[in-house]
């Protein structure tokens, strides 16, 4: 295509820009219009993939066929095949009488299907079918209907990575990226960014008659050195919001609105650098998996503190190995790790950790038994009875005290 022939598709489509790769895409979608060949436009939200099929359609053979764009992420999976197919009434609940689908109304025409990876595996075959022979059939019906429909996709994913996780049929893939057109976000083509930036603000002002808003070179800097993530549809909302708010700013003696770099800088959001870009993923670990970790992590740490506290138990009675054999080596028969359930005493009170008891599953041993007696006995002589200090000495709660005491009579 020649400049001109370029500038006049722009022109006719509302396209601003003079990007290379901008113009290429261009080039692609004038190019393979004449043919039926399936198109998958390719490129990040918000830049403007919906221009390449309408550039397609109105340079085909087609153009006097009827043309739609369906969102396949808009449409609830249950209802995506009634969409596009079309249904017999009575098919299903609601269905009170038959409908015909997309493929079918836009038969002799083009149907534009953007987010073409929001589509369910179910539905990705039937539209294989299609693609490959034309054929479809309504939901609830077992007739089989042609159609003749030129079929452009769109998406915003990767959909390789989308065929290795087996979230998109790859047979599928192959079928319509039979011509990738790739459209350039935002921030890869830095010599637009002001361009769209005029021509927003000059479409706000001319529509709602506020004062036309220019920016300083400082402000033209920070516009095109930030990243923009949402490409042209941030650009013209920022655009039209500085316009709507900031047209009170009139320099004296002419109608334009003066932005400098600080009033643009409230308008644009911060960038955090420590989010960007996403850390690796190499190893993420879940909610779940910390969740079970912190809590195998308190269990084995109040274990190993019910060992200690046997330990000193045994150590204050004057016990020997010899004396209490059964519990010089605990193993994984006579020790039963704490488990993270809610017990609750008699009042009703979830009980603390440190309160729980120490869950020592062995033979009755009466040396053990008299041995905490006599501890018990004589730290409560030495407390003169109270049952606090006691307890406290221990290094157990007072309502574990009394269950000790009434456990040992």
């Amino acid at each position: 295509m020649t400049n001109q022939e370029l500038q006049s598709l722009k022109n006719k489509f509302d396209i601003i820009g003079n990007d290379p790769a901008l113009n290429r895409a261009l080039e692609i979608a004038v190019g393979v219009a004449p043919t039926d060949i399936t198109v998958l436009v390719t490129g990040e939200s918000g830049v403007g993939k919906e221009n390449i099929p309408r550039i397609i359609h109105q340079n085909s053979p087609r153009k006097r066929g009827k043309y739609f764009a369906i969102n396949c992420g808009a449409i609830p999976e249950g209802t995506i095949d009634s969409e596009l197919f079309g249904h017999e009434k009575g098919s299903f609940t609601g269905a009170n009488e038959m409908r015909k689908g997309y493929f079918e109304e836009a038969d002799g025409g083009t149907l534009f299907l953007d987010e073409i990876g929001e589509l369910p595996l179910p539905s990705q075959a039937k539209l294989l079918r299609v693609l490959q022979s034309g054929e479809f059939i309504r939901v609830g019906s077992s007739k089989v209907l042609k159609t003749d429909v030129r079929v452009i996709a769109a998406t915003n994913v990767n959909l390789m990575h989308a065929v290795s996780k087996g979230k998109f049929r790859e047979d599928l893939y192959y079928r319509l990226n039979a011509v990738n057109i790739f459209m350039p976000s935002l921030r890869e083509r830095p010599g637009d960014i002001n361009l769209l930036f005029r021509k927003f603000a000059s479409d706000f002002s001319a529509k709602y008659g506020f004062s036309k808003v220019t920016l300083t070179e400082d402000a033209s800097i920070l516009l095109r050195k930030y990243r923009w993530p949402g490409n042209i549809r941030q650009l013209k909302n920022v655009a039209e919001t500085i316009s709507a708010l900031e047209s009170s700013r009139i320099v004296p003696g002419s109608d334009k609105c003066v932005i400098d770099v600080d009033v643009l800088s409230g308008y644009i959001p911060r960038e955090e650098p420590n989010l960007l870009p996403v850390k690796s993923q190499s190893y993420q670990e879940s909610p779940e998996s910390a969740a079970e970790r912190e809590a195998i992590i308190r269990s084995i740490f109040q274990l190993k503190q019910d060992v200690e506290y046997l330990k000193d138990v045994i150590a204050k009675a004057g016990l020997t190995r010899s004396s209490a054999p059964a519990i010089a080596a605990p193993s994984e028969s006579t020790v039963v790790p704490m488990q993270p359930e809610v017990r609750h005493d008699d009042y009703g009170y979830d009980e603390d950790p440190e309160d729980q008891e120490f869950e020592i599953q062995e033979p009755e041993d009466m040396s053990i038994k008299t041995a905490n007696l006599e501890l018990i006995e004589k730290v409560l002589r030495k407390h003169g009875g109270n049952r606090k200090a006691a307890a406290a000495e221990l290094g157990i709660s007072e309502r574990t005290l009394y269950r000790k005491i009434k456990q040992l009579k």
